[in-house]
């Protein structure tokens, strides 16, 4: 995958009215090299976005992302900074302004949500052994103690940091608690009932 030369970058009067919205998105890049990473979006306006990662790439560096909900996002890295880096997206005019109705949408859900993830029902897989994976390939067998479309409490030997990005099945999340048998992971994402098995199945790497 390559990508055409940035765009000039002048503060065009349609880019100084879009604003960065805080929105929790997973996802993975892809370098020059073409290495790939997860990353968490800290931030996101149409014309740039700073990413949490493990790696980061040099200014200068082009760069692909592809983020939950919003698709694929390409740009130039611009700078670097203690736990990632910030992309200069590089974009028509028209895909900016469906980002910034994505980034608009996203930002309501999210507030929406926050109330929603509390009341949601307990639920009981029908097969709680399952999977947990670190973004740096580690994996454990995990027993599923809770459920909800929101998150999971599971029993685990080991206790990652809390905000360690995780993979619960083939679900994004986060670690947000600990407690004696295991941890809490939240979802990056409210699930759906239907597929709610389906994806909190043991998925190990072969």
């Amino acid at each position: 995958m390559s990508l055409a030369a940035p765009e000039p970058m002048p503060d065009r009067p349609e880019r100084r009215s879009f604003q960065r919205v805080q929105v929790k998105i997973y996802g993975r890049f892809m370098l020059e090299d073409h290495t790939e990473y997860p990353c968490q979006v800290i931030d996101m306006s149409p014309g740039s976005v700073a990413l949490r990662t493990e790696v980061a790439g040099a200014p200068g560096e082009r760069c692909i992302a592809y983020l939950d909900h919003i698709g694929r996002v390409e740009g130039i890295i611009t700078r670097t900074f203690q736990d990632g880096f910030a992309v200069t997206i590089v974009a028509s005019d028209r895909k900016k302004d469906k980002l910034a109705a994505q980034l608009t949408w996203l930002a309501n859900k999210h507030e929406m949500d926050l109330p929603e993830d509390r009341r949601h029902e307990r639920l009981a897989p029908r097969n709680p052994i399952t999977v947990l994976k670190l973004n740096d390939g580690r994996q454990y067998q995990c027993r599923i103690i809770d459920l909800s479309l929101s998150g999971a409490a599971v029993e685990i030997d080991v206790k990652p940091a809390l905000g360690t990005q995780v993979t619960l099945g083939t679900m994004r999340g986060q670690v947000v608690r600990h407690f004696e048998e295991g941890v809490a992971v939240e979802f990056a994402v409210v699930q759906r009932p239907d597929t709610l098995d389906r994806n909190i199945a043991a998925h190990p790497d072969t």
